[in-house]
């Protein structure tokens, strides 16, 4: 039985799960592998009702696919219709029972280590109001706003400070702790919010952000509309995947040092693989948090197709870099070097584009043109 070691520190572990993810090339190829050959995956759009057409086209049998897919980067979410209604002053109340009241929505800084915050907000039609990003916020109309973070997730008070936000908009996903303390101090309102990212949790943090920003209605809508992109997609995902469920697992790799891990229950993954039809490998090991990789884990596991970030992939060497890591090639998913290279900034995030998202992963594991 195989004794998995819990990397102390959940937080810590958290920063380090996307620590310096942000845009970047796309992840390179390994060698040529033989047919079947992977379908290229189309970009997904923001309108999933002609999807449903796709289920009567013939298939290919996913479990026979080989070599890499990479899901393409999303378009920015659109703004819901009434977005523009506002009330201020509005006072809230936030996940660590801060009372802060927000007068104005001017200049605001949305920093997570998911870019949830930002896409949440762009789709409350306020993305223009965003004057800062963390390097996970890879919106198009983001791509010009400054950087707060330094060193992947760490943030810059100073930088901060010096655009002069109106309202930070937070969780304790980045830090430290210590930074976004100093700001609040310094009569910046500072509104915190749950860091936990999944399908489920997706109603609730729109809703809170909504009520922050002065939009309840906006709110609603966009939670309605992000509810019914994710029952669509749900029901065009099942008429997608195989009756013998993939088996995935989500790895996170970083760089050519000893950043590898597979990512258990408690860090979005399986929600992630789940809801695209498949079985998540690593919970079903019992896996909760995140777990050396090596060669006897992942032995142990022994996924058919393998999730990874895809600028993960890239800083590993690609293809080539991520198969000469210890115990990789020796699973079915290495021996068919069937991996699904997701960006950064959609990988785990959720959010109002969750539909979206299951959809463009579930086009790429299941070989979907």
């Amino acid at each position: 039985m195989i004794r998995y070691r819990r990397i102390a520190g959940v937080g810590l572990a958290l920063t380090m799960l996307v620590a310096g993810c942000g845009h970047s090339s796309s992840a390179s190829q390994g060698p040529a592998t033989s047919s079947p050959q992977v379908p290229s995956v189309a970009a997904t759009s923001t309108s999933l009702t002609s999807a449903t057409s796709q289920a009567a086209r013939a298939l290919p049998n996913p479990h026979s696919l080989r070599g890499l897919t990479e899901v393409p980067e999303p378009s920015d979410p659109k703004p819901v219709e009434g977005s523009s209604a506002q009330k201020l002053p509005v006072t809230v109340t936030d996940v660590e029972g801060n009372k802060v009241t927000i007068t104005s929505t001017s200049r605001i800084l949305a920093l997570d280590l998911y870019g949830t915050l930002s896409r949440t907000l762009i789709g409350l039609g306020l993305g223009d109001n965003i004057v800062g990003r963390t390097v996970s916020s890879t919106e198009k109309q983001l791509h010009h706003r400054p950087v707060v973070t330094e060193n992947g997730h760490v943030l810059n008070v100073e930088a901060i400070a010096g655009l002069k936000p109106s309202v930070i908009i937070a969780d304790r996903s980045v830090g430290p702790k210590e930074a976004l303390d100093q700001l609040r101090k310094s009569g910046i309102p500072v509104v915190l919010v749950d860091p936990h990212r999944s399908v489920s949790s997706t109603p609730e943090l729109i809703r809170t952000i909504a009520n922050a920003v002065g939009k309840p209605a906006a709110g609603e809508a966009l939670v309605k509309r992000t509810q019914e992109q994710i029952s669509q997609a749900k029901k065009q995902i099942a008429a997608w995947k195989p009756a013998k469920p993939m088996r995935v697992a989500f790895l996170y790799v970083r760089g050519n040092a000893g950043v590898f891990f597979i990512l258990g229950s408690e860090n979005g993954a399986s929600e992630l693989i789940q809801g695209v039809g498949a079985d998540d490998v690593a919970s079903d090991k019992g896996i909760k948090t995140l777990v050396p990789a090596n060669a006897e884990s992942l032995v142990s596991i022994n996924p058919d197709a393998i999730f990874v970030m895809r600028d993960g992939l890239s800083s590993t060497g690609g293809m080539k870099g991520l198969l000469a890591r210890a115990g990789v090639a020796n699973t079915t998913a290495g021996r068919k070097q069937r991996v699904i290279a997701i960006p950064d900034g959609i990988s785990l995030s959720f959010g109002p584009q969750t539909g979206e998202i299951l959809t463009a992963v579930a086009k790429a594991l299941y070989g979907v043109k």
